[in-house]
């Protein structure tokens, strides 16, 4: 469990450089702050010789999606100059039910990247695997 959650924490730098702005999407850096972390999981599940690598990385995907919430909840008042509002027919709710709404769904979408994340990068292990004698 330890080296599930070892892995899936080389995913945060990324989201607090980009949290505070320090790093952009489409920039060399990002894109090294994105792929890196992806292929040491991969690299650790291949050396490691995981009997099941694609649930394996699913559970450090998972971890992470879980890491990637919290940190954009606990950075969130400093990644946004001007706090988000709901536009179109929810304009008009007050701004902490909308505050409530946003963060909802912005956890939920970390959640899903996480598992997104786990989930390629679980393919290709096992596909990996696959290829080895």
């Amino acid at each position: 469990m330890l080296t599930l959650l070892g892995l899936a924490l080389l995913g945060l730098p990324r989201v607090v450089l980009h949290d505070l702005g320090l790093v952009h999407e489409r920039t060399f850096v990002n894109l090294l702050l994105v792929v890196v972390p992806a292929a040491v999981w991969i690299t650790v599940a291949l050396a490691k010789r995981v009997p099941n690598p694609f649930l394996t990385l699913l559970a450090v995907g998972v971890i992470y999606g879980v890491l990637l919430a919290l940190t954009h909840q606990l950075l969130w008042d400093v990644a946004f100059d001007e706090q988000p509002t709901l536009g179109g027919n929810l304009t008009d709710l007050a701004p902490g039910a909308q505050a409530l709404i946003l963060r909802f769904f912005a956890a939920i979408s970390s959640l899903f990247t996480g598992v997104i994340v786990g989930v390629v990068a679980g393919l290709a292990a096992w596909g990996l695997t696959r290829l080895r004698p």
